[in-house]
């Protein structure tokens, strides 16, 4: 199978080096395409030389900061269309481990049309957060899972594999969200066709350089999104 990571960055000069080549060392095959908001710290120009030396990393530099939903977006149409059989989505700050890459892909092979990397199931969970942060993203989880009607236990992690026919079949490009409602977003189409979702335990790290893009904006933007998200669906349904 032909695999690729989308990687949305800002501002990650201080992590891009490591997690490209900890990536290249982990899964050689898999191309990476950096989706770049512009990064004043040169993150662009960072990934680019570390792609001259590696080799399979493609860059997109986008103007100005537009949001990781949006990334996403260019990225998918970037590479959605034939060419690559999984893509992979993760953080470049290395709280996601690059050695589950192959992992994931595997299961993929078995029949998986999303791996998500799960902080919430047997094997899985996060170090270095504090007991609010922890307790909230367990909450946020909660409440998605329930007012939405879906599976998985964690909707909102970034760590994943999507089967590209999958990923194209619910239209990517067309979603609204920003933030981590858009993984949300993504988790609600793909459970409304049925697809078969697979969440296999990760230990998230929490990032040791840089800075978080975790906002109270962004969390309540991904609460008020799937509260709208949960009502509309059941009102849909008892209208049918």
């Amino acid at each position: 199978m032909r695999s690729v990571v989308v990687l949305p960055t800002y501002n990650e000069a201080e992590n891009i080096e490591r997690f490209l080549r900890a990536v290249r060392k982990a899964a050689p095959e898999t191309d990476v395409l950096v989706v770049d908001d512009d990064s004043p710290d040169g993150t662009g120009p960072l990934a680019e030389a570390v792609g001259r030396d590696v080799g399979r990393i493609e860059l997109l530099s986008r103007p100005g900061k537009r949001g990781l939903g949006s990334a996403y977006r260019d990225g998918f149409a970037h590479v959605l269309g034939g060419e690559y059989d999984v893509v992979v989505t993760m953080d470049a700050d290395l709280s996601h481990d690059p050695d589950r890459i192959p992992d994931f892909l595997s299961l993929i092979n078995e029949g998986a049309d999303l791996v998500i990397g799960s902080r919430y199931v047997t094997g899985g969970g996060t170090t270095d957060w504090p007991v609010r942060r922890q307790l909230l993203s367990k909450w946020g989880n909660a409440y998605t899972r329930t007012i939405l009607g879906v599976s998985p236990r964690d909707c909102t992690g970034g760590y994943r594999a999507y089967r590209s026919g999958a990923l194209a079949s619910i239209d990517p490009t067309s979603t609204s969200a920003e933030g981590y409602a858009f993984m949300t977003e993504l988790v609600r189409r793909l459970a409304a066709q049925q697809a078969n979702i697979v969440e296999s335990p990760i230990i998230f790290r929490d990032r040791t350089l840089g800075k978080s893009k975790m906002s109270g904006r962004i969390i309540v933007e991904s609460m008020l999104l799937v509260t709208r998200w949960g009502i509309g669906d059941r009102l849909r349904r008892r209208a049918r």
